[in-house]
C-alpha cells in the first residue's frame, strides 16, 4: 500500500495554507517554495481541492487561495477523497464475487490486509488539518472495539 505523491502533496499543502492562512489568501507560489512542490502540480492539485469546496480561491493582486472551513473541520480523507487518492491494501474490490488471485476463494491473508485497510481509513477519518498544525498527528487513539 503507498499513498500516491497527489495524496501527500494536498495533505502538505493544505496543512501549509492553514498554518499561513490567518488573515489573506495565500499563493500557491508561496506554498510552492516552501514545500517543495511543483507549482504546475499544486494547480491541479488545488483545481480538485476547489471543486470538492476545501478551498476557495481569492482573485486579485493579494489573491490566493483560502480554506473553506475551518481546519478542524477538515479531515484528512475528505483531502485524500478530493484528490482521487484510495487507500486499498487488496487487490480484489469487495463487491466481486470473485475472490483474490482471480479464485473463486479469498487468499488467505485477504481478513489481515482488509481489517489494516479500515484502521488506515480510520486513523485518516479522526485526522484533520488542525491536528497537523498543533503536530499532534502522531497522536492516534484506536477506536472502540465493534
Amino acid at each position: 500500500m503507498k499513498l500516491t505523491s497527489k495524496g501527500r502533496y494536498a495533505v502538505m499543502a493544505l496543512a501549509d495554507l492553514a498554518k499561513f492562512n490567518s488573515v489573506n489568501p495565500v499563493s500557491l507560489r508561496d506554498i510552492s517554495l516552501r514545500q517543495g512542490i511543483s507549482l504546475d502540480f499544486l494547480e491541479q492539485i488545488f483545481s480538485k481541492l476547489k471543486k470538492y469546496n476545501i478551498v476557495k480561491s481569492i482573485r486579485g493582486t493579494n489573491g490566493g487561495y483560502i480554506l473553506n472551513k475551518e481546519p478542524e473541520e477538515i479531515k484528512l480523507a475528505n483531502i485524500l477523497s478530493a484528490v482521487d487518492e484510495e487507500v486499498k491494501t487488496v487487490q480484489c474490490k469487495k463487491e466481486s464475487k470473485k475472490g483474490c488471485n482471480s479464485k473463486t476463494t479469498k487468499c488467505i491473508t485477504h481478513n489481515l490486509w482488509d481489517e489494516l485497510e479500515i484502521h488506515i481509513n480510520n486513523f485518516f477519518e479522526q485526522k484533520n488539518l488542525k491536528d497537523l498544525i498543533n503536530n499532534s498527528c502522531l497522536l492516534y487513539t484506536s477506536p472502540s472495539p465493534r
